[in-house]
């Protein structure tokens, strides 16, 4: 599903706007966003939790030329669904 379809479930279901869905959508992003970047997590209730996680700096080899790289530490964004979420799409609701 890409963002136009997302946009206009969430519209018909709220019944609200297609540009008021845009905007909460963008503000969660925008939200979500600088918790991660500040490694502070996100629980949505019955929905899940976003989990930043610091990636250390790690050494790697590059494929083709093989010479060897210094990954610089990151920070990366992991998602973990809710119980009541993973019930919904076992059950199929």
């Amino acid at each position: 599903m890409d963002t136009k379809r997302l946009t206009e479930m969430l519209s018909k279901e709220l019944e609200i706007s297609k540009e008021e869905v845009d905007t909460l959508i963008e503000g969660l992003a925008n939200v979500v966003g600088e918790c991660a970047s500040n490694l502070d997590t996100v629980n949505l209730s019955g929905f899940g939790s976003f989990e930043p996680r610091k990636r250390l700096e790690r050494v790697a080899v590059h494929p083709a030329s093989g010479k060897r790289l210094l990954v610089p530490p990151k920070i990366v964004l992991s998602f973990r669904p809710s119980t009541s979420l993973k019930q919904k799409i076992r059950n199929g609701n």
